[in-house]
């Protein structure tokens, strides 16, 4: 799913929303979070899952063509875990989708 796809989903369960409305809402909840991520909280949200920020150390790495050591630098990169919810109902799900595939 898109951005563009969640602002169509949104206009569509909610009438009283315009299209722009939802455009709207999607980005402002969407910064938030990545203002939050970057101020380094975590962001959890029940029954869906948590964003955090992982460090990673700067280490050697190799350039595969040429076979060079190059250093690379530290990093902070954003991560997801899924709840336990989202978990089980992705497995639900799939495991559904797997039985009417092998009944087919």
């Amino acid at each position: 799913m898109t951005r563009s796809d969640l602002v169509e989903e949104l206009a569509a369960r909610f009438s009283q929303l315009t299209h722009r409305d939802a455009e709207f809402a999607v980005k402002a909840i969407l910064d938030a979070m990545n203002d939050a991520l970057v101020r380094g909280h975590r962001i959890e949200i029940r029954g869906f899952g948590s964003f955090s920020i992982n460090h990673r150390p700067p280490r050697i790495g190799r350039n595969p063509r040429s076979g060079e050591s190059v250093a690379i630098p530290e990093k902070r990169v954003p991560h997801f875990k899924p709840g336990k919810a989202l978990r089980e109902a992705v497995d639900q799900r799939t495991a559904q989708m797997q039985a009417k595939t092998k009944a087919s």
